[in-house]
């Protein structure tokens, strides 16, 4: 079975975890973990599992002005971080909204601040209503990972990943063995 993990990052947290749910998908699916500006129409052929992430911006996925403040961010004097490839470019909100119908199974994920969500917000939660109304079936709640103060994944996220990986791969391995192959 194929599986393709599509994901936006600004600072290569949510990229290490879109590597790390690969890696857990790999022993049961054959898996693609592409950028979200790579995620062209004929990445999806042929996939039963998708998978989609990105980072919290401003309690949701990221606009356009969020990803420019967050390139600001990382071009001001004395910076830690530094922008992933693709930052710039469009994100997992705008290519969502040109999805067409899809008959996969998904799941969502994100990265956000370490604090309660409702104060953080998780870009998981529209990602994964915006899946939902592209008519995917939904495999998982949505899921978010952790990264701290100083923009740093919290220690654990990038195993707990692929642990999360790993119980995707089981559970649509059982969805598809229960109902003959289709989802």
């Amino acid at each position: 079975m194929r599986a393709v993990v599509v994901y936006e990052s600004m600072y290569g947290n949510t990229r290490a975890i879109a590597e790390a749910i690969g890696d857990g998908l790999r022993p049961v699916h054959e898996v693609a973990v592409v950028p979200v500006g790579r995620a062209d129409p004929e990445v999806l052929d042929g996939a039963a599992l998708l998978v989609v992430g990105g980072p919290t911006h401003i309690h949701g996925m990221t606009r356009p002005r969020s990803r420019e403040m967050a390139a600001e961010v990382a071009h001001k004097p004395g910076s830690t971080v530094v922008l992933d490839e693709g930052a710039a470019g469009p994100g997992v909100r705008e290519w969502l909204a040109a999805l067409p119908h899809l008959n996969v199974l998904a799941a969502a994920f994100d990265t956000r601040a370490n604090g309660p969500a409702a104060f953080t917000g998780r870009a998981s939660k529209g990602i994964s209503r915006e899946l939902s109304r592209h008519g995917v079936h939904l495999v998982a709640g949505p899921e978010s990972f952790l990264v701290t103060k100083e923009n740093l994944l919290e220690a654990g996220e990038e195993t707990r990943a692929r642990r999360w990986g790993e119980q995707l791969a089981a559970e649509t391995t059982d969805l598809t063995t229960t109902q003959g192959g289709r989802h």
